[in-house]
């Protein structure tokens, strides 16, 4: 598909938060933000994203011969460096605008967008930890989780172990039966509120890389689209990586860059700066 880069919608303006937007997300670990992208916004760029994320998707085995990761999601990373349209959404000034204010920082960098796409019939997301994949040494970390369709709780609604983000790192677990079991039985232990609420096309949350989340299975005939842009404070190192999750990530991510130094490269550009 040919796209005009320049009627793209200006994704520059600011989404204004009040303090006790900021409040809450810093208390809960997560925050759901109402009409970040507007209806005719979001409906430019959903026809942009799927084309690039269906266009760029490896997966072509039918669902029942996937594991419970496969089925979970359609998942495309670093869409941004493949399509000039795509890059206009992910590096938009508004969203790292709101990472800022939300972290309390004074600027952000980009670690990666990725589109997850659970499709019609998939299954569940297992209970994870974004941030056990990130070789970054800061908490001031967030994902951003856009649908471009509307999502009610039964097409694969993000939820969250409401608090979790101040357990800080909780182990060595990557999404998988285990990490559900694991996590699922320590939510309960803990007593942690469970929340998850219905989105429409161009709402948004945003979650700390600490936060605990899950997602019900899409018991739907639709697709579930939603992108994802993960931000992360300007300025910090990077850890020497502990998993082999992170070390791939160290090398994906942040190409060129060694543990412990700057986490700065090319696919990392600095997306807001408070003036």
């Amino acid at each position: 598909m040919s796209v005009n880069l320049n009627t793209l919608p200006d994704l520059s303006s600011d989404y204004e938060l009040s303090e006790a937007q900021i409040a809450k997300f810093r208390e809960q670990g997560h925050i759901m933000l109402p009409g970040v992208c507007s209806t005719p916004e979001i409906e430019v760029y959903r026809e942009v994203l799927n084309n690039a994320a269906y266009g760029h998707s490896a997966e072509t085995r039918p669902m029942e011969e996937r594991d419970t990761y496969g089925k979970a999601f359609l998942q495309v990373m670093n869409l941004w460096t493949q399509d000039e349209a795509v890059k206009k959404f992910t590096l938009a000034r508004r969203f790292a605008r709101v990472a800022a204010q939300l972290l309390g920082v004074k600027g952000v960098r980009l670690y990666h967008d990725q589109a997850l796409y659970k499709e019609a019939h998939g299954g569940h997301t297992p209970w994870h930890q974004d941030q056990y994949y990130w070789p970054l040494d800061t908490d001031n970390t967030v994902t951003m989780w856009m649908p471009l369709v509307d999502v009610p709780i039964d097409r694969g609604a993000l939820t969250f172990a409401t608090g979790s983000h101040r357990e800080g790192f909780l182990g060595q677990l990557a999404i998988s039966d285990e990490s559900h079991s694991a996590w699922d039985a320590l939510v309960k232990e803990r007593g942690y509120p469970v929340h998850n609420e219905p989105m429409k096309a161009g709402d948004c949350t945003f979650h700390y890389g600490w936060t605990l989340h899950t997602a019900p299975g899409n018991s739907s005939d639709k697709n579930r689209e939603v992108m994802t842009v993960i931000f992360f404070e300007d300025g910090v190192n990077t850890l020497i990586p502990d998993n082999p999750n992170r070390q791939n990530d160290l090398e994906g991510w942040l190409p060129g860059v060694a543990g412990g130094e700057p986490a700065v490269s090319p696919l990392n550009p600095l997306l807001y700066r408070e003036e």
